[in-house]
């Protein structure tokens, strides 16, 4: 035999490597043992969070465009020159407020002929009344006297219209535009004034897809939001659903009243808007502690003695950085958030720290006790 392997020394090599590779495997798998027999001698630092009951609010997102609740373009009803205007760009004016007075001097001069006819009218018939009473005159007499007053104060009534028609008055209460015209300008029924919006309350109209149609109706919150004012969030309330569906968009125009006390908000602002579908208390922990195993979710729960066992669960909604646990948890039990990738069920576990509570809506509510995330990440091993 010795001799058979001296005529082959090719043979000789082949034992040769195949006792070295087995040598390295088994020293590779000793290795990996006594590391792992190592991490096993201590608790595995965690860090854990509570599952609690948070606010889970259910948005559409749009944009929308705003729009004065009233608007108008001011113009004259007749053709006559400015005698005086009485306001300035951007004022506030409030409903009936003269704004511009037109010349008059014709229309006053026949007023004051009217009204010098109406009274003596008037003293005509308070005398034919007088008369008829004694016997002394008919009563066709009293029903001419009658009919004149009449006439009178009808003449008189519209010359007053008249002149009203030469005062440009506020239709309503708002802000004014740029000012188009000055003493002396003549005016005609196109001669744009200025422009007149309340502002008081905003129209905000904005499009969602028709495959939420069925959740619209009056009276849903909404919040928005606008470049101009980052910190600010402007509230209403949806008022119409357009009785049409968009056949190019596939979308429904939402018509939502923001209240604009303030007047911060202007038309033609674009304003980012959240429709409120729902709002309601759920269970919920960080997203960090789920584990995910094909198509299960797990979380390792904490025990009283420190020890874990992963439990599987069964989630619902996400928002971000927490998920909505609709079974398998119950309010207060603890679960590892950070550090799951480092142990198993039934493992002993060190708490480092635990995690902020959850306010809802993906915020976190300030707690005296607070972990860097570098303290964390070191103590958790990297």
């Amino acid at each position: 035999m010795a001799g058979s392997i001296r005529r082959h020394p090719i043979f000789t090599v082949a034992i040769v490597f195949a006792v070295a590779l087995v040598a390295a495997f088994g020293y590779r798998f000793y290795t990996s043992q006594q590391q792992q027999f190592g991490r096993k001698q201590g608790p595995t630092p965690v860090i854990v969070a509570s599952a609690q009951n948070v606010m889970f609010v259910d948005r559409i997102s749009s944009v929308g465009t705003a729009e004065a609740n009233e608007s108008v373009t001011l113009t004259a009803k007749v053709t006559d020159t400015v005698s005086h205007v009485r306001f300035e760009d951007g004022d506030y004016v409030e409903k009936g407020d003269v704004l511009v007075e037109m010349t008059n001097a014709q229309e006053s001069a026949l007023l004051a002929e009217a009204e010098a006819n109406l009274q003596q009218a008037q003293r005509e018939y308070d005398r034919t009344t007088d008369l008829v009473k004694q016997g002394v005159a008919t009563t066709s007499r009293l029903d001419t006297a009658t009919a004149s007053l009449k006439s009178s104060k009808a003449k008189v009534d519209g010359i007053l219209a008249q002149l009203n028609d030469r005062l440009i008055r506020a239709p309503f209460s708002g802000v004014l535009g740029f000012r188009g015209v000055s003493d002396g300008t003549l005016l005609t029924s196109t001669t744009p004034i200025t422009t007149l919006d309340d502002i008081s309350i905003i129209k905000l109209d904005f499009a969602v897809p028709e495959i939420d149609l069925a959740a619209l109706h009056p009276g849903l919150e909404i919040e928005s939001t606008s470049t101009a004012y980052p910190d600010k969030t402007f509230k209403g309330i949806v008022r119409t659903v357009n009785s049409r569906v968009d056949p190019a968009t596939r979308a429904v125009t939402v018509r939502a009243e923001v209240q604009n006390k303030a007047r911060l908000l202007r038309p033609g602002m674009l304003l980012n808007v959240n429709l409120i579908q729902s709002r309601g208390m759920v269970l919920a922990v960080p997203e960090g502690a789920l584990v995910p195993v094909q198509d299960k979710q797990y979380v390792y729960v904490l025990n009283s003695d420190n020890t874990v066992n992963r439990r599987e669960v069964a989630i619902g909604r996400r928002r971000p950085g927490m998920v909505e646990v609709v079974s398998g948890l119950k309010p207060g039990d603890k679960v590892v958030s950070q550090g799951t990738l480092d142990v198993r069920d039934g493992d002993m576990v060190e708490v480092v720290s635990e995690e902020k509570p959850l306010t809802g809506d993906g915020e976190t509510a300030p707690t005296e006790q607070a972990t860097p995330k570098e303290t964390s990440a070191a103590q958790l091993g990297g």
